[in-house]
């Protein structure tokens, strides 16, 4: 969806206040709250729903997206403070899965019978193990593709055009000896916004990556698609290609804004945070492409119902209504979000879709027509323990530091203690 992650320090209510359960309107309506974690495009939905509903008053609530994940496993240690309605993360899926007893079972309410909707993948992540116990409906998925600045390629006499230039990168190395050859012949800007990005979206088109789909055993250490993916993203921050900006921040949205650096990964939902970074000026400025690799997907998430709430079933009417074919489709052409249900990715208005913003790039095609092949990287319980540990380390390659040696080392060390 369309995600601000922002930072704390411009979230005016934590999840736990902002997104408490709902109750009675003072015109008598019932009132449903929905938590989410930045813009996931649904303000005119809940419009659209109230008409329909003229009963029914419903909140949105919007939070960082950590704050908004703590706050929801505080919500569920407590028994109180969870909205109605709440998404959660891809990431998170598996240790909300170990334990189902804070959620209501969305299949008594009839979920099972639209499991059809949903690419097999998504479903499943969104099951208890056992298959049974339906803990959310999906929403998105995040289809990486490359963004890319045109006007900073032809100052580096790059080509400009999408085919052309995809056929510069059909693997990671061959993207960093492009990085190389940008830095030589246009100086001034950086060739991706930072280590991070990159090593997420290589890591991201591996089937596995810290745990063992198998077992959920700690494989980092071992698991050369990790060791590759800190590799290439570290070798990128060692070398200076990167302007150094994490994703999300202010830094990274004036760096878009002002021509920062030239080539971002991007999952679907991303180009709606380069819209709203970048401004009507920079409209034309970028274009899209295909990734080097091919393919994987960055995030994804699901609408869950937490048990602590008194409206159960109207909760999740409204997270069916929202998840909706239509609803899918409506968000894609409107917001750029990409579709889980094959339905509507194979949809022709949504394969014909353009968007000006970026040179009239045919997202639709780009985006959507791959859907079919994406495959998820697996999660484990421990997932949203060990992930930030390596991004710090690459961090700290990029800061100067550390070798990348010396950072890989000690994040396999910390990430041993953290699984322990």
């Amino acid at each position: 969806m369309r995600r601000s992650y922002r930072p704390l320090w411009l979230v005016t209510a934590l999840v736990l206040v902002a997104g408490c359960g709902g109750g009675t309107s003072g015109d008598g309506r019932l009132r449903l709250t929905v938590a989410t974690f930045g813009e996931f495009g649904y303000e005119s939905l809940f419009e659209e729903y109230e008409r329909a509903h003229p009963g029914v008053d419903v909140v949105g609530r919007v939070a960082d997206f950590d704050a908004h994940h703590k706050g929801l496993i505080t919500a569920l240690a407590t028994g109180n403070g969870a909205a109605d309605v709440v998404a959660v993360e891809e990431q998170y899926m598996p240790r909300l899965r170990e334990s189902t007893a804070g959620f209501a079972d969305l299949a008594k309410f009839g979920a099972s019978g639209l499991r059809d909707r949903w690419a097999p993948w998504k479903w499943e992540q969104g099951v208890a193990d056992d298959g049974k116990v339906v803990l959310g409906l999906g929403t998105d998925m995040g289809g990486l593709a490359m963004c890319y600045r045109r006007d900073l390629f032809e100052r580096a006499g790059l080509p400009t055009d999408r085919d052309a230039v995809a056929a510069l990168w059909p693997t990671w190395e061959q993207y960093a000896e492009v990085a190389d050859r940008f830095a030589r012949d246009a100086p001034g800007a950086a060739f991706v916004d930072s280590v991070r990005s990159i090593y997420t979206a290589v890591l991201n088109q591996a089937g596995e990556s810290y745990f063992a789909r198998a077992g959920d055993s700690f494989i980092a250490d071992t698991n050369p698609n990790v060791k590759r993916a800190f590799d290439i993203a570290g070798a990128l921050g060692a070398s200076g290609r990167t302007a150094k900006v994490n994703t999300f921040t202010q830094p990274w949205n004036v760096a878009i804004n002002q021509g920062g650096f030239a080539t971002l990964t991007c999952p679907a939902w991303m180009l709606a945070q380069i819209k709203d970074a970048g401004g009507p000026a920079n409209s034309g400025k970028w274009d899209v492409t295909a990734i080097p690799g091919g393919g994987g997907n960055w995030g994804g998430s699901y609408l869950t119902v937490p048990a602590q709430g008194a409206h159960q079933r109207e909760a999740y009417q409204l997270a069916e209504w929202l998840t909706a074919p239509e609803q899918q489709r409506k968000l894609f052409v409107d917001d750029g979000i990409l579709p889980s249900q094959p339905e509507v990715y194979r949809d022709p208005v949504v394969l014909e879709h353009k968007d000006p913003y970026f040179s009239d790039a045919p997202v639709g095609r780009l985006f959507a027509a791959s859907s079919d092949t994406i495959r998820p990287n697996y999660r484990g319980v421990r997932d949203a323990d060990v992930r930030p540990v390596f991004g710090r380390a690459l961090g700290r390659v990029e800061e100067g530091s550390q070798s990348i040696d010396q950072a890989w080392e000690q994040a396999v060390r910390e990430a041993r203690d953290a699984v322990r």
